[in-house]
């Protein structure tokens, strides 16, 4: 059904820098998330008739409950989405609102560029639909304020239909997921409900709750510099050395060679000189044992790399991010049994399949609360040509009411 004022408050969302910045120590990393939760969020959530809506200085995240409208309903339920958005220009958003889409070309603002469904073939998937677009010059923020915004409408629907019968709902609004580490303090105690699901996944259906296992892997290399022209048994190249390790990395173990269940190594950045250099990794795969050899192949490319040098200087740094959420999750399916029910009594066909990714769920999973992942409608996500159904949005807070009354 059509919801008052959902596109409204996405519009309202986007225009909002709340971009987050992996080089700050502050939670959340950037003020404008703060002032996103403070002067737009939080006067809303009161408006609309959520109650206890309070702030977290400590994690960033902004809490609200709706009351029980049936107190025999005790299963409490979690909404959660994110307020940051990803590492690309999100100053200036000015969204396209593209009505009954006729399935050709989507001119992007005047920026000279377009969104071609033979270049982006899953815009055949909604002719006819209304499209949110970037203007070709910023990022559309769908992720996750598509999600924001669904929440937000289902609670003022649930909240303008008493008769409605629910149990208690909370919803979250926290920061920092793009960069990783946004749920690393969330605060389980003060959520209490018996399980949530983040609103943050793509198209049409998307219920997951497995994600990759991920690590962050950190090298540096030590050279030492001495004039190329007598260099012979005395230099070390730190450049050199990076580019040796990377290359006993198994070659077609790249993001873009990989699908599905398959783990990868991801190189992100590599700098330096002759004298030192540094290259930045993600690791991920979804299975302990092969997420584990993973880890025990770069530290033993290290290891053999120094005992040949006769030296360290090879030094490896890896970091846990965060843990396939399967492993908690399949204990209990409940959570995932009725969003499954909620989406094909709404002829919305599941579609369950493995996150190549990591959403907050991963880490609230851990800490107590089982949070799989639901589909929030964004397409082409963290870069110009990211798009959203308003159509799809719509199904979306459909689903959000039908967990919240699901008896």
């Amino acid at each position: 059904m059509s919801y008052e004022n959902l596109l409204e408050r996405f519009l309202t969302y986007v225009k909002v820098n709340t971009r987050s910045n992996p080089e700050s120590d502050t939670t959340p990393t950037t003020q404008s998330q703060v002032d996103f939760a403070l002067t737009v969020l939080k006067p809303e959530m009161e408006a609309i008739g959520l109650q206890d809506v309070h702030y977290l200085p400590d994690n960033g995240y902004l809490i609200g409950t709706l009351p029980a409208t049936n107190l025999k309903m005790k299963r409490k339920i979690g909404f959660i989405s994110h307020i940051d958005t990803a590492d690309f220009n999100a100053e200036g958003v000015n969204p396209q609102v593209i009505e009954n889409y006729d399935g050709g070309e989507i001119k992007l603002g005047k920026s000279g560029y377009s969104l071609l469904p033979k270049e982006f073939p899953n815009l055949n998937h909604y002719v006819g639909q209304t499209l949110i677009t970037t203007d070709g010059t910023t990022l559309l923020g769908s992720d996750d304020k598509s999600g924001i915004a669904e929440i937000m409408t289902a609670m003022a629907y649930l909240a303008a239909h008493p008769e409605i019968e629910h149990g208690e709902i909370r919803v979250g609004f926290g920061p920092d997921e793009e960069i990783g580490i946004g749920a690393n303090k969330f605060d389980v105690d003060d959520f209490d409900v018996d399980f949530a699901y983040t609103v943050d996944g793509g198209p049409l259906g998307e219920l997951q709750y497995e994600t990759f296992s991920a690590a962050s892997l950190e090298v540096d290399f030590l050279g030492r510099n001495v004039h190329p022209g007598t260099a012979k048994d005395q230099m070390i190249n730190a450049l050199q050395l990076a580019i040796d390790f990377h290359n006993q990395l198994p070659e077609f173990d790249r993001p873009e060679k990989t699908d599905g269940y398959q783990g990868f190594y991801h190189l992100q950045a590599v700098e330096g000189t002759v004298e030192e250099a540094h290259a930045s990794y993600i690791i991920r795969d979804f299975e302990d044992e092969s997420f584990d050899n993973r880890k025990a192949l770069v530290q033993d490319i290290a290891d053999k790399m120094n005992a040949a040098l006769g030296s360290e200087r090879v030094l490896v740094k890896l970091v846990d991010q965060y843990y396939n959420m399967k492993k908690v999750i399949e204990k209990d399916m409940t959570p995932i049994n009725l969003a499954k029910d909620v989406m094909e009594n709404l002829d919305i066909k599941p579609v369950i399949e493995p996150i190549r990714g990591g959403t907050d769920g991963s880490k609230i999973s851990f800490m107590g609360i089982p949070t799989p992942n639901l589909f929030a409608g964004g397409e082409n996500m963290h870069g110009r040509f990211e798009f959203v159904s308003l159509q799809t949005m719509e199904k979306a807070v459909d689903v959000i009411v039908g967990i919240s009354k699901a008896k």
